[in-house]
């Protein structure tokens, strides 16, 4: 809740949320002040599919998320990890998705 304080996401920069489950990776794109996903992937969607929640499958899925969110004309945002550490598989996606173009 800390971190929710401090973190708001708008249309024009949007908030990254990052869930890790011990099997699965979901990322969702959120306008915070509409109340609003914009867009989401994760590794259970057909487009992640198969992807493990691993390090490697963090990779993938960032650079998936990245891609998806350009789609959506969405080039900056406000990194949340969702209260998890800075660290394994939130900063392998986070720096897939730098990579990939996306700001934040």
């Amino acid at each position: 809740m800390r971190l929710r304080r401090k973190i708001k996401g708008s249309a024009a920069r949007p908030r990254m949320s990052v869930r890790l489950t011990g099997r699965h990776i979901y990322v969702q794109f959120i306008d915070d002040l509409a109340g609003r996903t914009l867009a989401a992937v994760s590794s259970l969607a057909a487009a992640g599919k198969g992807t493990k929640a691993t390090v490697a499958g963090a990779k993938q899925l960032g650079a998936l998320a990245a891609q998806t969110a350009k789609e959506q004309n969405i080039n900056e945002v406000v990194f949340d990890r969702g209260g998890s550490k800075y660290h394994g598989r939130i900063k392998a996606l986070a720096d897939a998705a730098r990579e990939a173009g996306l700001k934040f």
